[in-house]
Formats: structure tokens, sequence, C-alpha cells
């Protein structure tokens, strides 16, 4: 009798949960948009930030691509991190399936209170992103994180051992590097740094999890190229960059 109440709890726990999946909205990509906030971030550089999201998400080349899916539609989540200790979703998942839509997300990034917080945690950060994918509520064949930062690891995990874990997961890692031609304090620029996300941060799924290589109109490769782009002369801002783009 216990066995056959334990199955018959068993089978409703997977119907339940075949039920649960079966309710997901398919969409052609979730992407999270996961944006540095650490001390280092000052008032420029975090307008640049947002303020690159926010144009982009109110682009029509950008809103094309969102459309140009066989959904017609995308997922959408903007996090914030610094250390391990700081780790915000500040918008939860929103479904992008109009110009009306991706405008409305752009007023409520735009209305959304500042932080700063200490520490530089993009490993942590990559993982945090990736977690937004469990129980998200959508279904696609692309799940996509941008991340965008000014610095290097110097807390949590190294950023090259979360990453590869999760593009063994079928995740794509685009990275988009700030880089400000200035000191920043009172330390040098980093000229570097988007040598740094190339070779530890930005990495794309294996090709056999059904990502394709160069994806034509991808919404997350316009998302980061738009990022900042009308103010960066030889990359003095945010350096957009894509897997796709480095065909790693």
């Amino acid at each position: 009798m216990k066995r056959r109440t334990a199955l018959v709890g068993s089978l409703a726990a997977f119907a339940a949960a075949t039920s649960a999946r079966a309710a997901d909205l398919a969409v052609d990509l979730q992407l999270v948009l996961a944006v540095d906030v650490s001390r280092s971030i000052d008032e420029v550089e975090a307008e640049l930030q947002r303020r690159g999201y926010i144009e982009a998400l109110t682009n029509d080349r950008v809103i094309e691509a969102i459309l140009s899916g066989e959904n017609r539609r995308i997922a959408l989540c903007y996090t914030e991190w610094a250390g391990t200790h700081y780790q915000m979703v500040v918008i939860d998942w929103t479904v992008i399936d109009s110009a009306a839509a991706a405008r409305r997300f752009a007023e409520k990034l735009a209305e959304a209170p500042r932080t700063s917080q200490s520490w530089t945690a993009v490993g942590a950060a990559m993982a945090h992103a990736a977690q937004r994918f469990e129980g998200s509520g959508f279904t696609s064949r692309r799940r996509v994180i941008d991340i965008s930062g000014d610095g290097r690891t110097n807390d949590g995990p190294p950023a090259e051992l979360v990453r590869d874990k999760l593009v063994a997961q079928g995740i794509v890692i685009n990275g988009l590097p700030v880089m400000m031609n200035r000191e920043n304090f009172g330390r040098p620029p980093d000229l570097t740094l988007d040598k740094y996300y190339e070779e530890n941060v930005i990495r794309h799924a294996p090709s056999d999890t059904g990502v394709t290589r160069r994806p034509a109109r991808s919404p997350a490769i316009f998302l980061g190229r738009r990022c900042a782009r009308p103010h960066h002369p030889r990359r003095d801002a945010c350096c957009g960059r894509s897997p796709f783009d480095a065909g790693q």
C-alpha cells in the first residue's frame, strides 16, 4: 500500500512538472542583462551602461531583430552585480513582443534607483544570471547572458571556470567591457580589459546545442553592439563584444 501511495505521489509530481513545462511560453530568446555596479563604476560609466540599454530598447533595428524570430518575442531580465554579496534582479523576466513592450521596459529601467557596491565578482555575476533561467516560465532554443563591467574579477570564483560550466549547459556569454580612457580610483585605465573579456568571459555554446554560430539579426548582439556605441571613439567607452563576432 505504501509503495502504491509513493508511486501515485511520484506520478502526480511528474505530471505536475510536465504540465508546468508545457505551460512555459515559447520565446525566441531568453536574455539576461547583467550590469556592473561596483564602486569603480562612476556616474559617467553607470549612465553609459544604463543609457546604452535604454537607447537599444527604443532602437528600430533592435525591435526589428526581436520581432524577426519564429515566435516574434523574447524574454528579458535585467540584473546588477558587484561583489559576491550583491547580485540583484532589477527588472524580472518580461516579454518583449512589440515596440511598446520594449519602451515600457526601457522606461522602467530609466526610473530604477541606482546603487554602488564593493568588489567585482564577474564569475558570481554570471552564475547569478544563469540561475534566472531556472523556472523562468519560458522555453527557448537560445539562452544568453550579456554581462558588462569595467574590471576584472577580484572576488568569488574565477570567471573562466563559471563561464565554462555555463557554456556546457548551452548558455551563450556575451561580454561588454566598459573601457574609459581615463584614471579610475587613481589607477591608470585598463587598456587590455577587452582582452580579459575575450579570454575569460565571452564564449558561445557548442554547436550541438542548437545555437546558431552566426545568427542573423540576433537581438542579443544588437543590444550589445548598441550599448553606448554613439559615445565611444576608439573604444573609449563601452566596447560591445559578442562571441559570434569574435568567432570563438
